[in-house]
């Protein structure tokens, strides 16, 4: 089996403005342009991806939403369609992160149909998934895990499955509990939910378990990089504030292109 190519993805969330966006990206622009052994990505807020496309195309650097839309088109205020991304040149689109589950509560239901309208589309789908402290300490973080992931297995009939498969679709476990506040998984701990998710996806296709990069996200700094992405079933990760600072991504990608 080929070794899988490490992929850094950043999600600003509710962050950015014009002239800061140009800054930084320009400069990771600049910082990364020579590490050519790992993939990178930036999910930038809908109303930047025009910005992002202009400033990024041509770079190393990959860039997608943090969200879309379960519908396709029709009377629905405010939403994004998968197709409306698609024309930004977006290859990425998250969907189920835990604070669109938590805070605007995406169903089960609605985060599977997002995935499928990404996939229609063309769009790499990073699938979410992760725990709250209190399903950890009720001892229910596997339980919880596998039923996130069988919701997205479920979702894809063979049509799917083969775009999956093509779009080299990407699954971020990202545990609640350290998602913004300082807290991480130790490295053991990570490398086993990855290695639960990774034996789950082979229940319903071996070669798409052997080829999806499972991301660890969650308070990943350059501080705890090398530990984590040195685990043989952790592909990459999924930054948060660390996507805001040049040089906070630049270390960590340094860190994954040391190791690929």
């Amino acid at each position: 089996m080929a070794k899988r190519r490490k992929l850094i993805v950043g999600n600003w969330k509710l962050h950015g403005s014009i002239a800061g966006n140009q800054h930084l990206l320009q400069q990771l622009r600049l910082n990364l342009k020579a590490l050519d052994a790992v993939d990178f990505a930036l999910c930038l807020p809908y109303v930047y991806l025009f910005q992002g496309q202009q400033l990024l195309a041509g770079s190393n650097i990959l860039w997608g939403s943090q969200n879309v839309s379960q519908f396709e088109e029709g009377a629905y205020t405010s939403c994004i369609s998968a197709a409306m991304i698609a024309e930004f040149g977006c290859r990425f689109v998250i969907v189920g992160h835990s604070e669109r589950r938590l805070l605007r509560l995406d169903s089960y239901e609605v985060i599977a149909t997002k995935l499928l309208r990404a996939l229609a589309c063309g769009l790499t789908p990073i699938y979410c998934v992760g725990e709250t402290q209190q399903e950890r300490d009720a001892g229910m973080a596997e339980v919880v895990i596998r039923q996130q992931l069988l919701n997205m297995l479920n979702a894809l009939d063979d049509e799917a499955l083969a775009c999956a498969k093509s779009l080299n679709i990407v699954v971020a476990y990202e545990p609640v509990w350290a998602i913004g506040t300082g807290l991480h998984a130790n490295p053991q701990q990570a490398q086993s939910m990855h290695v639960l998710i990774r034996q789950l996806i082979s229940t319903r296709d071996l070669a798409l378990a052997q080829q999806v990069r499972i991301l660890y996200g969650g308070s990943l700094t350059a501080d705890n990089a090398y530990d984590m992405l040195s685990m043989p079933d952790i592909d990459g990760g999924l930054l948060g504030r660390s996507s805001l600072d040049a040089e906070a991504f630049t270390q960590v990608a340094l860190i994954a292109n040391s190791l690929a």
